[in-house]
């Protein structure tokens, strides 16, 4: 780990100093203004001074790694294509992932599976009941052991697509006084199905309607994309509502995280405004009153750093909450035991609606279903991909449904 101080008359002036000689991954780690007193104060100037850190790589090498970054993100900026610098461009994936707009062929999957649960049932039939078992009760078993079949190769498909076992157990605990009997197989499909899509509910985005400025934030931890789906939602609030927007970002953590969201704010040509604590937020209201929406981001947090998340919970605590709304930005591919623990430790901060990243990166959506649960937090956006702004829609629960029934090919 490299760590060095840097000295100028301006904030500014000492960043592009760390950037210049550390690179933009530096992390500062602190920052201290020295104002000259007594007598000294009538020859000298304030200075300003900052501490920095990065990696003991070799520094010309991560410059010039960084710098073919940029160049590609100009690029494809100039293409129309944005990419967050913790979502870099991926080849585009093949293994048969089901696309969330793709409904056909989840559709297809569905059916599928129904095909696959009936052939299963025809050969259970066919088999002969044990000499001497009457008639009347050897039908009763076969319709008792249909139903359970059926559920049981259900329930293996949830738990394949990462549905934890808890809530597919409380599904089919739900639906099964429901079930006839004589249930055919698409009617206990049906019934799951028609559970998990009241279980997800309905989706809540960002509310446009007639009100005073409203400051939406986006908090979560570092690596999901929160920059990304900033600018993806920025993009659509301008260009197909044509609301007045501004971008706020109080991620001043990484040096090169402002001039990230700078180069948004330049395509989208809406402003963009660094506060570096609560007290400038709440300043920033003032000046920003007259925008429709204010999109607020944050430093991705470790949910596990107390002090960070006490750093949320204030800047959060710097605007009403009648003129806020705040987004918990989770990647659907991250481990399900570091989700609950990412999501619980939010919940205790604020209230939140839950947006989930990288559907293109993950075979499985049972991680969606799960939190949803967990939380009761309303469901409201997903992003599967970095292009601006088509790579991004509202959650429908009937297509997670689908795929979470039908699996992937």
């Amino acid at each position: 780990m490299i760590i060095k101080t840097f000295t100028a008359q301006t904030e500014t002036e000492a960043l592009e100093l760390a950037k210049k000689e550390l690179g933009p991954s530096a992390i500062v780690t602190k920052r201290k203004e020295n104002i000259p007193h007594g007598l000294a104060a009538l020859f000298k100037k304030p200075s300003y001074e900052i501490t920095a850190a990065v990696d003991d790589s070799p520094v010309k090498n991560e410059l010039s790694r960084k710098e073919s970054v940029r160049r590609m993100f100009q690029s494809q900026a100039d293409q129309g294509v944005i990419f967050d610098d913790e979502e870099k461009p991926r080849e585009p994936r093949t293994s048969g992932k089901l696309n969330l707009s793709d409904t056909a062929a989840i559709e297809k999957q569905l059916s599928n599976l129904t095909t696959m649960i009936e052939k299963t049932m025809e050969s259970k039939a066919a088999k002969t009941p044990d000499a001497g078992e009457s008639e009347d009760k050897a039908k009763k078993e076969e319709t008792h052991d249909r139903n359970i079949s059926c559920i049981r190769l259900i329930y293996n498909q949830l738990v394949e697509n990462e549905v934890d076992e808890k809530y597919v157990n409380q599904v089919i605990s739900e639906i099964e006084p429901t079930l006839k009997k004589d249930a055919p197989v698409e009617s206990i499909l049906a019934a799951i199905y028609q559970k998990i899509v009241l279980k997800l509910g309905k989706t809540e985005a960002i509310d446009i309607g007639p009100k005073k400025c409203r400051f939406i934030y986006f908090i979560g931890p570092t690596g999901v994309g929160k920059t990304t789906t900033i600018a993806k939602i920025a993009s659509k609030l301008k260009l197909e509502s044509k609301l007045s927007i501004a971008l706020l970002t109080a991620d001043t953590y990484r040096i090169a995280a402002v001039e990230q969201l700078h180069s948004y704010a330049n395509i989208l040509q809406v402003p963009l405004t660094v506060v570096y604590n609560e007290n400038e937020l709440a300043q920033a209201r003032e000046d920003l009153k007259g925008y429709d929406i204010v999109l607020v981001d944050t430093a991705g947090r470790s949910h596990k750093d107390k002090s960070q998340c006490e750093d949320i919970e204030k800047l959060i605590g710097a605007i009403p909450k009648e003129e806020r709304d705040v987004f918990l930005v989770l990647s659907v591919a991250t481990k399900y035991k570091d989700l609950i623990g990412i999501a619980e430790t939010y919940s205790k901060i604020t209230d939140y609606k839950l947006i989930f990243t990288k559907l293109d990166e993950s075979s499985c959506v049972g991680n969606i279903f799960n939190i949803k649960l967990l939380t009761g937090a309303p469901l409201s956006y997903a992003t599967f991909g970095q292009k601006v702004p088509s790579d991004i829609s509202r959650i429908d629960a009937q297509t997670i449904a689908k795929q979470l029934l039908g699996g992937a090919n």
